[in-house]
């Protein structure tokens, strides 16, 4: 083995780091409390902690770990560089997890470290998207190569030992590409991190991913091209190993990372694995996972997650027009289902949560309007999330723009999926922003709050926690300017985290302004919480609240297709409704033959 450059009494300094983004003003988006933990932190925490276990860097050259997750905690700079100097500059940056919109800041980042020359290398979507799909120079990753950072692209499990073993050597090479030769993750070391880390997460949440990897097409995700298109999963062991572990320290609560959890072959072990760890040994789990439209056509599926204390669940719903569906290869969307998959969670008094895109091929401010009513009279949907169709480097979308040379935005702050980043054919750039922040306000009216909370009552859904979610994500937009997934409790700025190149506000000007503006903006939260929390109690106690009815909560029957706006007001929806009938007939036709 060779000889590390460092040796002796040194200790590796290994410094795990996500970063966050900037915001319009320029400052880096941070919080007191973040919303979502990162499953990327996890996962490297993990496979890092075995690696010092190990001591792959030699007998008796330890390796200390560092976590820092940027939107929820400050990067102090000159505090790492200072600690790195302790130890002769043993050490490494790890810039972990980088999505796009996340690269401008992350090359912010690594700069005086690499001006120090302190290794570092970045990881995550952006690269490993960029390297995959398009000519290996796109998309800026020639900053890295300037700037001397090492590219890591593809999974770390099983790969990282070499990594830091040739940056303890000196030796750290420009590009890791793993690409083609994705692991296995069964049997790797679990996603892991220490309390005082996961702290920092609303609720004292974590994460964890059971599988990885998807088997569908659609041109706008990112995840088939990184994560790939064959499925990989952790066992059973592993999953109670990660459960205990995190239980160890005072953790319950997990973020199931799983683009589609119920494609996970694995998902009924897995499910009575947990319902076992809860109904008797007494761990009170509580997760959230991720579905496709499908899931409730899975005999059991349901029924086991509601007892493996999923309380949470978020449906790629995407969109409610099937042309729109087609366009962006998400056939797998059946919107004849949506209706009865809703309502059988519904029937768990399981929260559900849905993605929603605008800005495919046959929206108009018009259109979009119309569905997001017909999803509120209809669907017995809880909580929307609103996204700005965006050809994410690494993504099928952005590729074809990319090779046909159609105009995309140069600033990769703004691939954050709530900006404009491309033309749309039947919008100006101003209509689809201004269609986008209405929508929020259109499918958060205090009209449909009020009614979604009269169906959280009749459902037997958890109230109080239906009103945090409804808060957050009724009121993020307009007060924080920021999507709800990247928001927290109580927003955090310094006036040394502006981006680079913007004019530097003095201390004097920065603070007092900061200092109104938040308190200014949690008036008005405190407002909304209020009058949210006053409506609620009301209709809580209304007996005749637990005996409401509307169209989205009515059984579905067989009639509906012709009365239902869902399926009458786009060619698409009559199609689909043509189409399950004639299965349905042919189905019928081969039974009698």
């Amino acid at each position: 083995m060779r000889s590390p450059v460092a040796s002796g009494s040194r200790r590796f300094q290994l410094i795990l780091l996500k970063p966050s983004h900037y915001d319009d003003d320029g400052y880096v988006i941070r919080w007191w409390r973040a919303m979502i933990p990162s499953n990327s932190l996890a996962a490297l925490f993990g496979i890092a902690a075995d690696c010092a276990e190990r001591e792959i860097l030699g007998p008796g050259v330890g390796i200390d770990i560092k976590v820092i997750d940027e939107t929820n905690t400050r990067v102090h700079i000159p505090e790492l560089l200072a600690l790195l100097k302790q130890h002769g500059n043993f050490g490494m940056v790890a810039l972990v997890g980088v999505q796009s919109n996340q690269y401008p800041r992350a090359l912010d980042i690594a700069r005086p470290f690499r001006a120090a020359g302190i290794p570092v290398s970045m990881g995550g979507f952006h690269v490993s998207g960029c390297l995959s799909m398009l000519d290996g120079k796109a998309v800026e990753l020639d900053a890295c190569r300037e700037m001397g950072i090492s590219m890591f692209a593809g999974e770390a499990e099983g790969r990282l030992d070499k990594v830091l073993q040739d940056a303890a050597y000196g030796e750290l090479e420009p590009v890791y590409n793993f690409m083609n030769d994705l692991p296995g993750i069964g049997g790797t070391p679990v996603p892991f991190l220490p309390k005082k880390n996961v702290e920092h997460t609303l609720g004292l949440s974590s994460s964890f991913d059971a599988g990885r990897g998807c088997p569908y097409q659609c041109s706008f995700c990112t995840i088939i091209n990184v994560q790939g298109r064959k499925s990989r999963f952790r066992s059973t062991d592993d999953i109670e190993k990660l459960v205990r572990m995190n239980w160890a320290q005072g953790i319950h609560k997990f973020f199931i990372t799983d683009d589609n959890f119920a494609r996970n072959k694995h998902w009924e072990a897995i499910f009575d694995r947990l319902i076992e760890l809860k109904e008797r040994h007494g761990i009170p789990l509580g997760l959230m996972i991720q579905v496709d439209t499908l899931c409730h056509k899975i005999p059991n599926f349901i029924e086991k997650a509601k007892r493996a204390g999923v309380t949470r669940v978020f449906i790629g719903l995407e969109n409610v027009n099937p042309d729109n569906l087609t366009a962006a290869k998400k056939n797998q969307n059946k919107i004849t289902e949506y209706r009865k998959m809703l309502l059988a969670w519904k029937a768990q008094g399981i929260m559900t949560l849905a993605g929603y895109i605008l800005g495919f091929p046959s929206d108009t401010p018009e259109t979009i309007r119309r569905d997001i009513k017909i999803i509120q009279h209809e669907l017995p949907l809880d909580v929307i999330e609103f996204f700005v169709l965006t050809p994410l480097p690494g993504s099928e979308d952005h590729q074809t723009l990319w090779r046909k040379g159609i105009p995309m935005d140069t600033d990769l702050n703004t691939y954050d999926v709530e900006h404009v980043c491309t033309a749309h054919e039947k919008m100006s750039r101003q209509e689809w922003e201004s269609i986008y922040h209405e929508a929020w306000s259109l499918y958060y009216s205090p009209e449909h709050v009020k009614t979604l909370l009269r169906r959280a009552v009749a459902s037997g859904l958890p109230l109080a926690s239906l009103v945090k979610v409804l808060v957050s994500f009724a009121t993020t937009v307009p007060l924080e300017k920021v999507h709800p997934l990247q928001s927290g409790v109580l927003r955090l700025k310094h006036p040394s985290e502006r981006r680079p190149g913007l004019p530097q506000q003095h201390p004097l000007v920065f603070w007092p302004q900061f200092v109104w503006e938040t308190v200014a903006k949690h008036v008005s939260l405190a407002g909304s919480i209020l009058r949210m929390s006053a409506t609620a109690f009301l209709i809580k106690r209304n007996p005749a609240s637990k005996n409401y009815m509307d169209q989205a909560l009515t059984p579905v029957d067989d009639g509906e297709e012709e009365k239902l706006e869902l399926f009458t007001k786009t060619a698409g929806g009559t199609a689909a409704v043509t189409h399950v009938r004639k299965i349905a007939q042919l189905t019928h036709a081969n039974h009698q033959a």
